[in-house]
């Protein structure tokens, strides 16, 4: 058995209109948000053996405030992968988790993160911004992941916490 949380990047600024989608950072909403998530996994006791996140500067920023809020020191890998791809691209990446961390965390993007959550468990669900899932894998190897036997235990959204 293993967990997967899956963290949707927070919510994003697009007031400078010269910057590259891969470029942009953070607005005032999106970095409280994730200070909020971090204090709650903190609270809740959650702590990735992995994180997997990309490379994108939201994406980046959101693992960073994450991650202070927590308190964690958690091993973090960027996979260019990540940022804009689709469910199964997603899958690929958490297929080639290594087999020993039974707990981590994808950090990335919609629309990817709901179709992900849909191959994992058969379930759709919306994914707000700085939005987390938490998935309960039933295999023993991450390559076994995506097969519609995965549960999702709970999705939280920053706004229901603040």
């Amino acid at each position: 058995m293993k967990t997967l949380f899956l963290l949707r990047h927070a919510k994003s600024s697009w007031k400078d209109e010269t910057l590259a989608d891969f470029e942009r950072p953070l607005n005032r909403r999106g970095k409280r948000a994730a200070e909020t998530m971090g204090a709650y996994f903190k609270s809740e006791g959650i702590v990735p053996e992995l994180i997997v996140c990309s490379p994108a500067v939201r994406a980046r920023e959101t693992l960073e405030l994450v991650t202070k809020a927590a308190k964690w020191s958690t091993e973090v890998r960027y996979d260019q992968r990540i940022y804009e791809a689709s469910g199964m691209r997603l899958a690929e990446v958490v297929s080639q988790i290594d087999n020993d961390r039974k707990v981590a965390m994808l950090v990335g993007h919609n629309p990817g993160m709901e179709e992900l959550l849909l191959l994992m468990t058969a379930e759709s669900v919306g994914f707000a911004t700085g939005t987390c899932a938490k998935v309960a894998v039933k295999a023993s190897k991450w390559a076994n992941a995506v097969d519609k036997r995965a549960t999702l235990e709970w999705l939280v959204k920053p706004r229901e916490l603040e």
